[in-house]
């Protein structure tokens, strides 16, 4: 258990370097976005000229004043291309970064806290096994030799010490099996979670490098709205990293709580079943693999752009009309029979009676 313990510690290191280099890719990609910059003060140019052109020719063929503010519009996109990587992206990231300090820095304490308590667990466990005489010579090799010291060369010490020898071995292979899918499941759930930050910060330096791009095109007429959804999808991407973290925060926590619940059974109960907290563990590590795919979709639920409730509360309301409208059909069609069916009924009532008047 000590070997394992010290395999996921450097397997968690070697994730973390990756994650580093993924930081450093994305610093190191930032100044391609200056490459762009030439193309789109050229398209930026031409959609400002036509913008400014056709507002000011609608001023005039309305015998209106000119009204300048509107106009200023198309020069501050401009000095935004100017500028993009320190005013647009620097702005960006200097606002944003530290929602990911303070959410990385939790998750660190969590971390530190759930090693020091597997530490504890597995070495509480060790010595739960060795007090026990009839599972010390599983885990200890002092107190296998101890008992095969005690045993003679009977035919029945024989046949003792070859189940000692067969359940030793059925145990170390048992470990050895579970061992391996508790490794497998702790790769990928970290493999996911390097998963998420490698797309991540692919879509942060297309997002980045297009981004002049971007803001050339919102200058045009029809595309005002690219600016805005250009903003959202940054954000919602940049803020991928924090709700990772804060997800595997709480799958720490969680796991906190499951050692000190273990923990506070091998202390006191000895009927304590150290492999159904192991299966419990396991279960644990798929659910978290699950869970970490479904970060991009809570990070589109902080920022939406457009206002509003948005398509998902336009389709909500939609499909509630919609339900309301089937919903007043089925109980409009329900009560016109349920009308018939009571006319009828009277009309039977009414037809029996006549025939009980005529023959009495």
């Amino acid at each position: 258990m000590e070997t394992l313990t010290k395999g996921i510690g450097n397997m968690g290191g070697e994730f973390d370097n990756l994650h580093q280099i993924l930081r450093v890719l994305y610093d190191e990609m930032m100044p391609l976005c200056g490459d762009m910059t030439s193309v789109a003060k050229g398209l930026a140019g031409l959609g400002a000229l036509l913008y400014v052109a056709v507002r000011v020719w609608q001023s005039l063929a309305k015998a209106e004043p000119i009204d300048v503010y509107p106009m200023l519009r198309p020069f501050a996109l401009g000095i935004c291309i100017m500028f993009f990587p320190t005013l647009v992206l620097g702005s960006m990231n200097a606002i944003l970064s530290p929602v990911v300090q303070g959410t990385h820095k939790m998750l660190e304490s969590q971390t530190f806290d759930m090693n020091s308590y597997q530490e504890q667990k597995d070495k509480l466990e060790y010595e739960a096994m060795v007090r026990n005489p009839e599972t010390a010579f599983l885990v200890s090799n002092e107190e296998f030799d101890k008992q095969l010291e005690e045993l003679g060369w009977s035919p029945s010490d024989m046949a003792t010490m070859a189940g000692m020898y067969i359940e030793r071995g059925a145990y170390n292979m048992k470990k050895s099996i579970r061992d391996f899918f508790r490794e497998v499941l702790e790769l990928l759930f970290a493999a996911a979670a390097l998963i998420i930050d490698t797309l991540r910060t692919f879509f942060l330096v297309v997002l980045s490098i297009l981004g002049p791009i971007a803001f050339a095109i919102s200058v045009w007429d029809g595309f005002h709205s690219t600016l805005s959804q250009w903003f959202c999808r940054y954000i919602q991407i940049y803020l991928w990293l924090p709700v990772s973290d804060l997800f595997s925060t709480i799958l720490a926590k969680i796991q906190i709580l499951m050692l000190q619940n273990d923990i506070e059974a091998l202390q006191t109960d000895p009927n304590f079943s150290i492999e159904a907290s192991n299966g419990v563990y396991i279960t644990f590590l798929i659910i978290g693999i699950v869970g970490y795919f479904t970060i991009p979709t809570v990070a589109g639920w902080i920022i939406n752009a457009g206002g509003g409730i948005g398509n998902y509360g336009r389709n909500i309301g939609t499909a509630a009309a919609l339900g309301g409208s089937v919903a007043g059909a089925v109980g409009g069609n329900a009560a016109g029979r349920a009308g018939k069916l009571v006319k009828g009924a009277g009309s039977m009532a009414k037809s029996a009676a006549g025939k009980l008047f005529r023959r009495s």
